[in-house]
């Protein structure tokens, strides 16, 4: 279907473009052990600009929420029920599969052999969109607006608690020490779990979901208030105030609880959702008052998840496909883009297969083919 056409419906896909746009970039990086720092992840305790592409994401979700709440209040209470739970359930579903996919691995010989559903990752960075937008709509949905926030705001509370409480004695927030990784061992087991820290620990596990629920219900408070006042002065004045208020929290909580992104501290998602306040407040003035427009990122925002699993999965295809003795991925690098330099060469290759990604939204924009689930 298409998406209307009015400048809050555009702002809100520029801002979830410039999302999806630094969420490949920072996802395919050509070489991994020369990409720029602001590029990475921060490595534990603290904060890098890529560290605010997921939460950004989430706050995108509340947003979109928001401009479909009056849809909710023309169906039955069954329907709307209904609808959450079918898209959190396909929204999960498509990420659980995704981290499958290709169903199948190669051995150091080029053989194929099975990759077994009791080895697949089970949370990721879709699943948690799911449940938290799941979650999210129904507190909004039966409880309201302003129930829901506070109810956010016990999350946060609680969630500081539950690591303090249920951590390691003097390792509570550390790798192996902390609430997260036990309540996932337990619920998942290792092999269910992301390896990338070189042990199991997910980043989207199932206790740090809690907290980011309050990523989405901002976004729909946010995105109910610019329907209201988006296009005054005094509105995107208040909305800069919240997110600047929100940062001063986040400095004084830090100091208690450290700003951690892979353990989703509550710390960290006051700060994510006070510059996203601030960064969707300047993206809609620079829209609404300077009557500017970027058709670049709206493709990538109009057709987010579409374009996100493409990149996810062609990243899986470009490693699988061998060229020589590495991948098409390596061999790109390696033979292309290093030849600039490895740094630079890593980004510019993370920027091309961006703009591959892209070319697959301008082709969908152009013929109005816009996917929901």
């Amino acid at each position: 279907m298409n998406l209307p056409q009015t400048n809050r419906f555009t702002a809100l896909d520029i801002f979830r473009g410039i999302t999806v746009c630094f969420m490949i970039i920072v996802n395919t990086s050509g070489n991994y052990q020369t990409t720029w720092s602001p590029l990475l992840h921060a490595k534990w305790h603290g904060f890098t600009p890529t560290d605010l592409v997921f939460p950004s994401f989430l706050f995108a979700v509340g947003n979109a929420m928001s401009f479909v709440l009056k849809k909710w209040n023309t169906l039955s209470q069954q329907q709307v029920v209904f609808k959450i739970l079918k898209r959190t359930f396909i929204i999960f579903l498509l990420g659980y599969l995704m981290y499958w996919f290709p169903f199948f691995k190669l051995n150091d010989a080029g053989k194929i052999f099975s990759f077994p559903i009791t080895e697949t990752r089970i949370m990721g960075v879709l699943q948690r969109i799911a449940l938290c937008y799941g979650i999210a709509g129904l507190l909004i949905y039966f409880l309201k607006e302003r129930m829901a926030i506070i109810i956010s705001i016990l999350f946060l509370l609680a969630y500081w608690v539950l690591l303090l409480v249920f951590g390691d004695s003097g390792n509570e927030l550390g790798l192996t020490g902390n609430a997260g990784i036990k309540l996932d061992l337990w619920l998942m087991g290792d092999k269910h779990m992301y390896h990338g820290e070189h042990i199991a620990f997910d980043p989207e596990g199932w206790l740090s979901t809690l907290p980011a629920i309050a990523n989405v219900v901002a976004g729909f408070a946010i995105g109910n208030y610019i329907q209201q006042k988006g296009k005054t002065y005094e509105g995107l004045t208040k909305i800069m105030l919240i997110g600047f208020a929100l940062l001063v929290i986040s400095y004084f909580w830090n100091l208690v609880l450290p700003v951690n992104k892979k353990l989703w501290t509550s710390s960290f998602v006051t700060l994510t959702v006070g510059l996203d306040c601030i960064i969707l407040a300047a993206v809609i003035y620079w829209i609404e008052f300077n009557n500017k427009q970027y058709y670049f990122f709206e493709v990538l925002g109009r057709n987010p998840l579409v374009i996100y699993l493409l990149s996810e999965l062609l990243a899986t295809v470009f490693d699988m496909i061998k060229v020589g003795n590495t991948s098409l991925h390596g061999w790109l690098f390696t033979n292309v883009f290093s030849l600039v330099g490895n740094y630079l060469g890593s980004f510019l290759y993370a920027v091309c297969y961006m703009l591959l990604c892209w070319s697959l939204g301008y082709w969908m924009d152009k013929k109005k083919i816009y996917v929901r689930v």
